[in-house]
């Protein structure tokens, strides 16, 4: 996506800074026009009841969400999208971090003045990455998830190299 403009900066330096040129330079020509196409007519994020499964995050797909990151970055994330709950790829790791409830006061200040403070109640939310498949090789971590109880369990499986359909 970032590779051929279809992220926020329409520049893949980002892609460059981690693989380089040459890299780079095979990944865009092994993705044809039509493929890219095709990608650019899909739904990058998908809703359901108050959550939001997406492989970056409300900001892009190239914002890397982990347990470090920031609370008021993962709240800021959360409240882009209007979910209580973001499933997120981009890591590859598996975690659930928490935002308890409790109040917020906003402030705006511009070059004449401030604005007066006014309080924002925000309920608990969370951010959970739900793992990759083949980071570490031969172990898949995955998540379940139970959204009667909004319970987060996380599971991994460890599988050989010729398994399934490339069985030798």
């Amino acid at each position: 996506m970032i590779l051929h403009s279809l992220g926020r900066t329409g520049h893949p330096d980002q892609l460059i800074d981690r693989y380089g040129n040459k890299m780079v330079k095979m990944l865009w020509d092994s993705v044809s026009r039509e493929t890219v196409a095709w990608i650019q007519e899909l739904n990058f994020g998908i809703v359901e009841l108050d959550c939001l499964l997406i492989h970056g995050s409300s900001m892009g797909a190239d914002d890397e969400l982990t347990p470090e990151t920031s609370p008021i970055d993962l709240l800021d994330r959360l409240s882009r999208a209007d979910v209580n709950t973001l499933f997120c790829g981009r890591s590859g790791l598996a975690f659930e971090a928490t935002i308890e409830s409790g109040h917020l006061t906003n402030t705006v200040q511009t070059l004449d003045r401030s604005s007066e403070p006014e309080v924002v109640t925000i309920k608990s939310k969370k951010v959970v990455g739900v793992g990759n498949v083949g980071r570490v090789p031969g172990t898949a971590t995955y998540t379940l998830y139970a959204p009667g109880s909004g319970q987060v369990k996380f599971r991994s499986v460890n599988y050989r190299k010729h398994m399934g359909f490339g069985v030798k």
